[in-house]
């Protein structure tokens, strides 16, 4: 079809980085008057294009065209002066000003030199009013919730006349009402001809309000499908990367004896939620099980972890350990009830890359004991050494900074650091994303043997095969909301995905 059809082509799209093939001769189409998803797993490419498309990055290479006319955005205002406007998850308005201000910043209408407030409202309150939105414009814009804020920016965005509108996860902190009067706004700007692109995890969400989807994997394009013809099974697949039909599981479950035993809870968790974050849940882990949390990248999974180890403070609910009702307020609380966490993002929430392997390595230890209480830097050393022996770090020795090994290598002295704490339940979330095999393989069989010692692991990963590898047991999740767990013979790959489409 002629790029004249479409409101919006882009044609071949590669980007590189470093190391890494972001795209990959990537092809996406926008109609006018269409709600168009882009899916796709963590590391698929969607942020990528998105960056390429609104002028954050420069395509290597590719051709973008909007209206039939080739673009080459530059950078996001340049992007908007073209027609191409995005909301983002996070608000990125200034909460401080008024809403009329946040509208029209940058553009202020003036009156002899000096900016003209009456009109500036006026303005603001007519073009909400399209919106259907009724508040007062002249309140600073962080009275109000996400919800309008999102609103808020969706005016802005409009009024520099955008043509496409890109609402990248611009669901994840709203509740159902919420998101009910943002689908709304959505039908009725696709009634008017603008074309959106819609970026969410949300299966549910997809289903409610897309006409088409297009998925990325791994930076590479694996197709554009009519929503109403792509079964949500069959979604799930193309994300992760599966044939649905008549694949097995590529990998069988490793079968430990003491992961089939009947074992005591080490924790019991009731109704707790956060709200905003997690849908109150129930969970039970036994002492020595490993427990898999699965669904798709936004489903909850983190948010539960997040939420037992207290960096997300609960709202609702109860926890006990061992039996006894517990208190958990703060990560520190979690620490002394023997609780560690790795979050999946080592980077920013794991590694202080301008420390050596051994400052690492002892942080969780020295918080647990106290920083009053300073450990000296010969025990340390020793502590150091006995754990990059014990896991086969790779590194030229304790003094090392962390910054400068593999990403493999980092992910074990995390490790490392929770396991010096001597922590009766772990919590692992993507312990192998970004490493390679052979660093994958040590770590899964690290997890197995920890549980063998009668350690209670909790195991995030999206990788489905791993799952089932690693866990004796299984809680799914979709859309924040725990709905069902699995074991036994129904932890095998189909039957999880079926799960997690609902079907």
């Amino acid at each position: 079809m002629d790029n004249a059809n479409f409101l919006l082509k882009a044609m071949g799209i590669c980007k590189d980085f470093p190391g890494v093939k972001a795209l990959n001769n990537v092809e996406f189409e926008l109609k006018p008057g269409e709600i168009h998803c882009l899916m796709g797993e963590n590391g698929a490419g969607k942020s990528t294009l998105i960056k390429v498309l609104t002028g954050v990055d420069r395509l290597d290479a590719g051709a973008i065209f909007l209206d039939g006319k080739a673009i080459a955005p530059n950078s996001p205002h340049h992007a908007q002066q073209l027609g191409i406007s995005t909301v983002y998850q996070e608000v990125n308005l200034c909460a401080n000003l008024s809403v009329a201000e946040n509208i029209f910043i940058g553009r202020e209408p003036l009156r002899f030199g000096s900016i003209d407030w009456q009109e500036m409202n006026r303005r603001s309150q007519e073009l909400l009013a399209k919106l259907s939105l009724a508040i007062d414009v002249t309140q600073p814009l962080e009275r109000y919730s996400v919800a309008i804020q999102q609103m808020v920016a969706i005016a802005r965005a409009l009024d520099i006349s955008a043509k496409v509108l890109i609402l990248d996860e611009p669901t994840s902190s709203l509740d159902a009402q919420e998101v009910e009067k943002l689908f709304g706004l959505m039908r009725k700007l696709k009634k008017q001809g603008l074309g959106i692109i819609f970026v969410t995890h949300f299966i549910e969400q997809v289903y409610a309000i897309s006409d088409k989807i297009t998925i990325l994997r791994n930076g590479e394009l694996v197709g554009s499908y009519e929503t109403v013809n792509l079964p949500r099974v069959q979604l799930i697949a193309k994300m992760i990367g599966k044939a649905f039909d008549g694949f097995e599981s590529s990998c069988k479950t490793l079968k430990l004896d003491i992961l089939q035993e009947k074992r005591n809870n080490f924790l019991r968790v009731r109704g707790l939620g956060h709200k905003g974050s997690i849908h109150p849940f129930d969970l039970e882990i036994g002492k020595g099980e490993v427990l898999g949390l699965v669904g798709l990248l936004g489903s909850g999974r983190t948010e539960v972890a997040r939420t037992i180890f207290g960096i997300d403070k609960a709202d609702s609910g109860e926890i006990a350990i061992e039996g006894q009702t517990v208190t958990i307020q703060s990560p520190a609380d979690a620490i002394q009830y023997g609780l560690a966490y790795c979050s999946e993002n080592r980077k920013t929430e794991g590694i202080i890359e301008n420390l050596s392997v051994r400052e690492n390595i002892v942080l969780a230890l020295q918080a647990k004991v106290g920083w009053m209480k300073y450990i000296p830097k010969r025990r340390q050393e020793e502590i150091s050494k006995k754990y990059i022996e014990l896991l086969n770090i790779k590194t030229a020795g304790p003094e090392q900074l962390i910054k400068n090994l593999s990403g493999g290598n980092q992910q074990k002295v995390i490790l490392a650091r929770w396991l010096l704490t001597e922590p009766k339940l772990l919590i692992l979330d993507e312990p192998t994303r970004g490493i390679d095999v052979g660093a994958k393989v040590e770590i899964q069989k690290l997890i197995l043997s920890l549980a063998e010692t009668g350690m209670s692991v909790v195991f995030i990963s999206s990788e489905l095969d791993e799952s089932v590898r690693c866990s004796s047991r299984m809680a799914v999740l979709r859309d924040r909301v725990k709905i069902a767990e699995i074991s036994g013979e129904e932890m095998e790959e189909k039957y999880i995905m079926q799960t997690i489409a609902g079907v």
